[in-house]
Parts: C-alpha cells; structure tokens; sequence
C-alpha cells in the first residue's frame, strides 16, 4: 500500500491529538464546568439545567456553573459551545429550536457536524393557552374568531422556528384561519407576556405551561401530544380538534463540542441519567413539567436529531418562515 506524505503529515498530528484527549479523559473533571443554556432565565431548558446542577456537581466532585447565553433561537449560545475546546469542561443544554435553526439562519457551524451528542433528556407535548380574559374556550372558537378577523389574533411562541411556532403555522393552515405571531427569546419572557395579557394565547411545552395552568393564569385550550396527559385530562388533543394525525413535542437534549473524548462523554451522562432520576428532580420534570424521560444514549440522540431535522426542515421552507 502506498502512503501518501499528506497522510503522514496527518497522522503525525492525530497521534499526539488522540494522545492528549486520552489523557485529558484519565484526569477529566479538572477545572469548572461550564453548562451553556442558549436562553434567558426562565422557561424550561435554564430550570431543567439548574435541577440537575446540585447532583452533577456531587458525582463528578467537581464545581459547575450556568451560563445563560440567549440569541437567534439558542444558535448564539451554540455556536460559543462549537468553538469551545472539546476537553469535557463545556456543555450545551438545548431546545426543541436546536433542530430548526439551520433552516432558518445562515449558521457559521454544522449542527450535526460540530456538536458530539450526549443525551435525550425527555419530550413533552406543547399546549396551546390562551389568557383568561379572552373568550376562547375551544381550538374551534379561534378559528372562528380569526376567520372573522384574519390577522388580528396573537399568539407568543419561544422564538421563530420554534416547535410551538412551526405547530400552530401547520394547524393556521390545515384550519384555513391566519394569526399572527409574536416570538419571543425564551418561554420566561413570552410566558411574561401571556400571563399579563399582551397576547391571545401562548404555545408552549407542557413543561412550561403547567405551572401558570395551576395557577390559574393562563386556560389550556388544546395539546399536541397522541393522547392526553394525566395532568390535563379534559383538554382534547389536536388530533381530538379536529387535526387528525397531528402530533408535535418539544425536547430537550445534551450536546458536547465535536471531538470530546467518549469516556468523558459517558461520565457525564451518567452523572446526568443519575441526576435526573433522583426523586425530587424525577417528579418536578415528570408530574409538575409533564416531561417524558428518555434519558436516551448518545446514539439515540443523534438519530432522533436528525429526524427532528428532517421533520420540520420542510415546513420552514414551505411555509417561507423567516426570522425576526
């Protein structure tokens, strides 16, 4: 077999770089680690991350920070974690919007490419609220309500391109109906806006409606999930709506820069997998958020990804869905 200088070159460089990453593995937690949450305060990815937080530090004996780094849908904080050295000391925690972002920017990385994945924390349905003010009591009175007046009904979403935004541009659609929009950079400040009556509705994950539908601030008017959560019991599906097949559901996942050694990958999604059990977090997430745990493997993750991206893809571009 013949080898090429080029391959030599490259080899020469690889052998001490896999090297180094071993040993950084061996000697792995040193330092503090950083979780970067691409959203403000509030919502759901930035509380899920701070539950966890207290158990990760326990079981890798090490001190861990958040860092809240919103913009352009999570694709700001996302591409600090792309650029970060791959040593185990930086993590990303994202959205459901981490599978549509490159549709919709012109992003200076590859998500599939320059992100390692590490886990599917869990799924939920999103749910469609309105404030109590309004006079929605079904899916079927905005409809007719906007029908009657196109374009003068608002909904807040979590961002554009947002599952909760690219769910009610198809039911918009398939009802024949036109509302309008109004993103947000996060669901802490969108579920601001609904609650204090700024907009119509909101759509949202079941993780971050929950709370405000307790409190009685905001009305459930419809969820996307195949069936019914327990904790919502006499709010119809889409698909009971009237949209048969619909089904949509926010996610949260764990993504590492590219390259980062697999057994430091594998430490720290066991520290994770281990956190999310405990009772206290295991019941927040499950009953308060209506999260379904998947607590998947990295594998797993990058599968259900790039479903994610091939799901929604198509219906930024079809619909022309632009940033604001």
């Amino acid at each position: 077999m013949k080898i090429s200088r080029r391959s030599l070159v490259l080899g020469g460089i690889a052998a001490p770089l896999a090297a180094q990453l071993a040993a950084q593995a061996e000697t792995w937690p040193s330092g503090i680690i950083k979780i970067i949450v691409p959203f403000p305060p509030g919502g759901t990815t930035d509380p899920i991350a701070r539950m966890v937080q207290p158990g990760l530090q326990q079981r890798l004996n090490a001190t861990l920070i958040i860092e809240n780094k919103p913009g352009a849908s999570g694709s700001v904080g996302t591409g600090l974690v792309v650029k970060s050295p791959p040593d185990g000391n930086t993590w990303l925690f994202v959205f459901d919007t981490h599978a549509v972002n490159p549709f919709l920017f012109n992003l200076p990385f590859d998500t599939a490419k320059d992100l390692d994945p590490v886990m599917l924390i869990g799924t939920a349905p999103n749910v469609l609220a309105t404030h109590p003010s309004r006079p929605f009591k079904t899916v079927a009175d905005v409809v007719a309500a906007a029908k009657e007046k196109p374009d003068t009904i608002t909904y807040a979403s979590v961002g554009s391109g947002s599952g909760g935004h690219l769910t009610m541009t198809l039911l918009a659609k398939r009802a024949g109906c036109k509302l309008v929009h109004v993103p947000y950079k996060g669901g802490g400040p969108a579920m601001n806006d609904a609650i204090a009556g700024h907009v119509d509705m909101i759509i949202g994950s079941g993780a971050l409606c929950m709370p405000q539908i307790k409190a009685n601030n905001i009305l459930p008017l419809m969820q996307t999930g195949k069936t019914r959560v327990s904790s919502l019991p006499t709010v119809p599906t889409a698909i009971e709506s009237g949209f048969d097949g619909f089904e949509s559901y926010a996610w949260w996942g764990v993504f590492a820069p590219a390259g980062t050694p697999k057994p430091i990958i594998e430490r720290f999604a066991a520290a994770l997998g281990e956190s999310l059990r405990e009772a206290t977090v295991n019941k927040m997430l499950t009953e308060n958020l209506q999260v379904t745990l998947r607590m998947s493997s990295p594998e797993d993750e990058g599968k259900f990804l790039a479903e994610q991206m091939a799901l929604w893809g198509p219906v930024v571009k079809e619909n022309n869905i632009k940033t604001d």
